[in-house]
Formats: structure tokens, sequence, C-alpha cells
């Protein structure tokens, strides 16, 4: 018997970044247990440029990607979500949507590097520094055993995956 697909989406703001980044990584890493989406509340309308090209250099197939809003997965026909993961950062006092209904839901803030001032540099090492943290959290779910925990246990776990840092190693390009 083949273990079930789990649907993720990934929330943010502008669905430009980080989301994207979650989407990606889950995608690739949770090897078909895992469908992962990104969206956001407010899209911007376009994957940022160093999103894409980060996601290029670590190569994941970029195109397959766009900003999107999240009523696409409100609308009939979308697909049945399991979890939804917020990852904007309350400490840039970041308006995160909430995501109504049933799926398991938990709060990983990371910081928007979009937002992110200073030289290129330091700009494009926001961006490595928030897939680093994204992908250590999503490797910290996929090995959670989803189907044997129950609802409080899994939220718990989720909610303390959403404090792990971004460790110490850098992801550059």
């Amino acid at each position: 018997m083949t273990e079930r697909t789990y649907n993720v989406l990934f929330l943010c703001t502008g669905n430009s970044a980080r989301s994207v980044f979650g989407e990606a990584i889950l995608n690739r890493e949770g090897r078909g247990r895992f469908k992962a989406y990104s969206a956001g509340s407010r899209p911007r309308g376009e994957i940022h440029p160093y999103a894409i090209e980060l996601l290029n250099k670590l190569q994941y197939p970029s195109g397959e990607f766009r900003s999107k809003s999240w009523d696409e997965f409100a609308a009939p026909g979308a697909p049945a979500l399991d979890f939804v993961f917020t990852v904007c950062d309350d400490a840039a006092k970041e308006v995160c949507p909430v995501w109504p209904g049933q799926p398991m839901s938990a709060h990983w803030a990371v910081p928007d590097p979009v937002l992110v001032e200073g030289n290129e540099a330091e700009r494009r090492l926001a961006f490595a520094d928030s897939y680093r943290m994204l992908k250590n959290r999503i490797s910290a779910f996929i090995a959670l055993p989803i189907a044997s925990l129950d609802r409080l246990s899994l939220r718990n776990k989720l909610e303390e995956i959403g404090t792990l840092l971004a460790g110490n190693h850098h992801v550059s390009f």
C-alpha cells in the first residue's frame, strides 16, 4: 500500500520569494509524499529575480513558478489542502494571511529577503538565508511520522519546526 500524498500550501504576503522557496524545496525533498503550492495574500505578480537566480543555481525547474493569489486555492476545483504554512515575518510587523478551514496550519516566520536593503551581496545573502531556513524546516517536517501522530502532537511538532533557526551553512549564488 502506498502512502498518501499530502497537499501543502506555503503562504506569504507577496508570493515572490519565501513561499516559492517552500514550494520548490518541498516538491523536491518530499519525493512524491507531498505536493507543494505557494500563494500570497497580496501577490507581487512576479517572482523576484534573485529568487529565480538562486533556484536556477540550485537546479530547481524555476520556469513553473508564478506569483499568485491565495484565492486560487479557495476556488472550486482547487486541491484539498492538508497543511498550510505561513512564512511571513512577525518581527517585521508584516501582516500574515490567515487560512480558514480544516488544514493543519503553522506559522514559520522567515524574514522577507525582498525587503532587505544594502548592497547586492547583502541582498543576495538575505535570499540565501531565507532559502536555508526553509530548507531546514522542511527537512524536519518531512521527517515527521505524520500518519502516526495525533492531531495535537502534530500541531505541536509543526509549531516547534517554526522555531528552528537557519543553521550555520550558507547557500551562495
